[in-house]
């Protein structure tokens, strides 16, 4: 039942909302963010009640090349275990908790790019980290993979040295592995 509502917000509501934003004078953010609140809601009633999982759930964490720094020489795009972990930015905070989880970890420079990672990866549920537009259209575009959307925070604007609380992308990855402990 949960999973015909989350499909219900995602591909009814979500669209309907989308529509009608013009009209309601730069809520569009809101409603996204609102979105990706909701979905993460029914995602995790949803996933409380399963009892068991067939296999060891392959979790990926797709993070946005905006939480790099804007002055790093080095571009992780392409591998994030590029970074040289100086510490300028989250990303080697990021690596260290993917890592301790064993984690499959990709950084997108869009949502082309994420869409392409998620279908090589095929992950049983991802832990994403972007804007809201970026979030709430991938959300979208995965179902039914269960996504858990964390928007990142742009202290100097959109899409430049953005950053992300820490603690909600390992709340979003505790989550999972819980669920994943009961195999």
């Amino acid at each position: 039942m949960i999973d015909f509502l989350r499909g219900f917000v995602l591909k009814i509501l979500y669209p309907s909302l989308i529509l009608f934003s013009p009209f309601l004078r730069n809520k569009k953010e809101s409603l996204q963010l609102f979105i990706i609140e909701l979905n993460n809601r029914l995602v995790k009633i949803e996933w409380s009640k399963k009892s068991f999982l067939y296999k060891k759930m392959k979790l990926l964490l797709l993070l946005p090349h905006c939480l790099q720094t804007n002055s790093c020489d080095v571009r992780i795009t392409n591998n994030i275990y590029n970074c040289k972990r100086c510490g300028k930015c989250i990303i080697s905070d990021i690596i260290r908790v993917a890592e301790k989880y064993r984690l499959n970890l990709f950084v997108a420079t869009g949502g082309t790019l994420a869409r392409r990672i998620v279908k090589d990866i095929r992950p049983d549920a991802i832990v994403a980290v972007a804007c809201e537009r970026d979030l709430s259209s991938g959300i979208v575009d995965t179902y039914p993979i269960p996504v858990i959307g964390i928007a990142n925070e742009r202290p100097q604007g959109p899409c430049v040295n953005t950053t992300i609380d820490k603690k909600k992308i390992i709340d979003a990855i505790e989550f999972f592995e819980k669920i994943n402990s009961r195999y």
